[in-house]
């Protein structure tokens, strides 16, 4: 399985065998990914940057299934709203290449309102 078309059938198929479309309002998916979002910045609370590239292989592996998880409500939030996320991925890409232009911001993190 290598694609969101693919991965989001899947969850849809899981999700309908066990009656959850119910639960998955565009709501309470945002609200889940926060929490997912949450459980993912606390494995990296009080590391330092170098500490955040070299993660033992027990929390390399338990990052990846809270990064899976906010993949997981991301895509079905998708489908229920309807959005294509690779075609509004790409748009809003385009739309950061021209507020983050490169002579500008090169080398620089501040964020596009700042350089205004």
């Amino acid at each position: 399985m290598d694609s969101l078309e693919e991965l989001n059938d899947r969850l849809l198929k899981f999700a309908r065998e066990r009656d959850w479309e119910q639960f998955h309002s565009p709501k309470n998916l945002s609200m889940a990914l926060a929490g997912e979002s949450g459980e993912l910045l606390e494995h990296f609370q009080w590391l330092t940057q170098q500490q955040s590239y070299e993660l033992s292989p027990a929390k390399k592996e338990a990052v990846a299934f809270e990064m899976a998880d906010i993949l997981i409500y991301l895509i079905r939030m998708s489908e229920r709203l309807d959005v294509d996320l690779i075609d509004a991925a790409q748009r809003k890409i385009t739309i950061n290449e021209s507020r983050y232009q490169l002579e500008q911001v090169r080398g620089d993190a501040r964020r596009a309102a700042e350089y205004e």
